[in-house]
């Protein structure tokens, strides 16, 4: 079970509501469902990070705005609230939207007339029909079923009422805060083990050294220098086990490491931590062994002797049993078994299990481990999966030769178990680690990670002298390496590169940004403006020109006449009709080029965009063989305020060499004397926009962009 920090580090709003929903439509009703079979033992993986946020949800104190906007009023809705609804409703399963034929009818109305037309022409009634159906379609089974309540809604089906969306709120809250103590009591009553992950998912082997990646694929893009902080895999490990033991009552004795990743310096501080067992993948047993698991007709997989049994990692005087799960089997669960019949794909199932042993050598039992995502395949299945489920475990609850087991009692039937000294350094996916830094834009993540995690280690070794330490200061280091941590989760390195895609890329991008962006807020220091850049996105199609001739400025935040700007290089970009959900545009064109005595830059702002920002930063940036910058404070629509910084100074009477003005436009004048031109061909230049101490917005969006020199580019000679 997991799901990533979706909480806005800066505001404590939830961006994404995946945690909400699939709690109310997946976990409490899983192991729920279980109880049903007392014989049945199972082990649920909880990420920490997961029941944190349920325990928030469960709470009521969250602010969440999809919650905000489909259980408020209807006729309280503003038309961009109207627009978010739109976008947010339908992006659920189709199998779950076709069981009201008017949540299916209103996504016929938004697909036929477009979203704008539905911003106007919805009538009161098709608003709260769409915001309760919303909610409803991730309700659990068994409330559907069995809850007066939701079942009378369900039924009702249309037409529904303030009271209505009340009344599902509130079995929300009800279902939300069943969830946590549902785990508790089966756990308690010895059906389930419940195993943990590293706090906020990171992948183990890649924290501890990136290099590492380079075992399994030698032309794995790597991040330059390496990150490489294990102690930091040790925290998540720590936090883990101390999270685990307030919320179920006891530490964790089994480990799921995030995404099955393993290598033998992760699971050296697993077991110093006091783990017992870990699980991942056949295929890093494949690689460890030097053997393969291909299967014949009937599914089994040579060197099955390999596969199904525990293997017990010995190291440095310590040991760990490793259990590898049945790739093929757990597949079929999570993504072939949904488009059969529950009964024939239960049989099938329990077929299969029963083949494996039957292939054992005499005496000897055979361990097979399923292991699979605990939320995202049941909603392809017919009601959620749950029939497939009760059949499947009764099936193999009334098979007297198969015992299923957690992951300690499995651990302790085997008692003689196969050693192991080593293990490859791999994950469940294709026995690499391609996945999270396998690709340009995974390096570019890795990179602006270990610069924020330096800029963190700095800090506090100028701060170890001081004694003691400031509450102050205390505070601010929590709060930065909080971050650190929520950005080193997998999950931002998931959507990145070229394997996964969703409708939600470009908010999963810019909330990693935003983890990475307050860990240098919380220092106090200097937020680099690449985090104004979106990694995952398509380039913006600009139109580059470059100067025709030379200009003649006065530099007054206003075109003072056609001729001032004409022949001036250009850098255009479409922007009011390419914005994505979760990017803010805010400027617009950019204007460049020189006269004998300075270098003159214009930005236009989109004005109806930059209109409702009454304050603001402009943050310019040039680059000879040093770094100049210039942040202009904007206030009520004014310049109000300059700093300039130059080869690392902050000059104290910046007006001697540059001159900066802002109205319509922002205009600004560089003296030539700033610049180090000898034997240069090109500056570098970069405007990013900041707001509240978050970069909104870049030009170029590429990264820097290059001015040519050389008075065949109307533009001063190379020195």
């Amino acid at each position: 079970m997991h799901q990533p920090q979706y909480r806005d580090p800066a505001t404590g709003q939830y961006m994404l509501p995946w945690t909400r929903l699939h709690a109310l439509k997946d976990y409490w009703g899983m192991v729920r469902v279980l109880g049903e079979f007392p014989k049945v033992h199972a082990t649920f993986n909880f990420v920490p990070l997961l029941a944190e946020q349920i325990e928030e949800y469960a709470s009521g104190r969250f602010k969440e705005e999809w919650f905000e906007i489909a259980f408020a009023p209807a006729d309280s809705l503003t038309p961009d609230q109207k627009r978010k609804a739109l976008e947010r409703a339908f992006q659920v399963n189709e199998s779950l939207i076709n069981r009201w034929p008017r949540f299916v009818d209103l996504q016929a109305q938004v697909r036929a007339a477009g979203p704008e037309a539905c911003v106007s022409h919805f009538s009161l009634r098709e608003w709260r029909d769409l915001q309760l159906l919303s909610q409803l379609a991730w309700m659990d089974e068994e409330y559907l079923a069995d809850d007066p309540v939701v079942r009378e809604l369900s039924d009702k089906g249309t037409g529904f009422s303030e009271e209505d969306k009340r009344a599902l709120m509130g079995k929300q809250h009800e279902l939300l805060s069943a969830v946590l103590p549902e785990y508790r009591n089966a756990a308690a009553r010895g059906q389930i083990e419940i195993s943990t992950t590293p706090y906020y998912h990171p992948i183990l082997p890649l924290l501890c050294d990136t290099d590492i990646a380079r075992v399994s694929n030698p032309h794995t893009p790597l991040p330059s220098p390496a990150f490489r902080y294990p102690e930091d895999a040790r925290e998540h490990l720590s936090r883990s086990r101390q999270f685990h033991e307030r919320i179920f009552g006891a530490p964790p004795v089994g480990l799921w490491p995030s995404e099955g990743s393993v290598s033998d310096q992760a699971l050296d501080i697993a077991m110093e931590l006091g783990f017992k067992w870990f699980a991942t993948d056949e295929g890093v047993l494949g690689r460890t062994r030097n053997i393969g698991f291909w299967r014949d007709a009937g599914g089994y997989p040579e060197n099955g002797c390999h596969l199904y049994r525990p293997w017990r990692l010995q190291r440095g005087g310590r040991q760990m049993s490793g259990f590898f799960r049945d790739h093929y089997l757990s597949d079929l669960v999570g993504f072939v078994y949904s488009r059969m019949g529950a009964e024939a794909a239960a049989q099938d199932l329990h077929r299969r299990i029963r083949a494996i042993g039957e292939r054992e050598a005499h005496g000897q039992t055979a361990t097979v481990s399923l292991i699979l995502d605990g939320e995202n395949a049941w909603e392809y299945y017919a009601g959620n999966g749950r029939e497939f489920l009760r059949r499947f475990y009764q099936s193999i609850g009334n098979d007297p030769d198969i015992r299923a087991l957690t992951g300690s009692e499995a651990m302790e039937e085997v008692a003689e178990q196969p050693k192991i000294e080593s293990i490859f350094p791999a994950s469940w996916i294709s026995a690499n680690f391609d996945v999270w830094i396998g690709d340009a834009e995974d390096v570019v993540a890795w990179n602006l990670l270990r610069e924020a995690r330096d800029a963190y280690r700095r800090a506090v070794e100028r701060h170890e002298s001081e004694s003691p330490l400031s509450p102050e200061w205390e505070a601010q280091r929590k709060r930065a390496y909080e971050s650190v941590l929520a950005a080193e989760g997998s999950d931002w390195n998931w959507w990145y590169g070229p394997e996964h895609a969703s409708a939600n890329d470009a908010e999963f991008d810019a909330l990693y940004r935003k983890h990475l962006t307050e860990i240098y807020r919380a220092l106090g220091e200097h937020v680099p403006d690449a985090l104004a850049r979106p990694i995952k996105r398509a380039p913006d199609r600009a139109r580059r020109e470059p100067p025709m001739a030379y200009l003649n400025v006065k530099v007054d935040g206003r075109e003072s006449n056609y001729f001032e700007w004409l022949g001036a290089g250009l850098y255009a970009t479409d922007r009011r009709q390419s914005a994505m959900h979760g990017r803010a545009y805010v400027l617009g064109d950019l204007y460049y080029g020189f006269s004998d005595s300075h270098f003159y830059l214009r930005v236009d702002p989109i004005p109806e965009v930059v209109k409702e920002m009454p304050s603001f930063q402009i943050r310019l940036t040039m680059w000879d063989s040093r770094e100049t910058r210039i942040t202009l404070r904007i206030e009520n629509g004014a310049l109000a305020g300059c700093i300039f910084e130059h080869a690392g100074l902050c000059l104290l009477h910046p007006e001697t060499v540059v001159s900066a003005a802002y109205g319509r436009i922002l205009e600004v004048g560089f003296a030539r004397e700033l610049f180090d031109l000898h034997g240069r061909r090109e500056l570098l230049l970069s405007v990013a926009l900041w707001k509240g101490g978050l970069p909104l917005d870049v030009l170029p969006a590429e990264g820097m962009m290059s001015v040519a020199l050389g008075e065949e580019y109307f533009a001063w000679p190379p020195g």
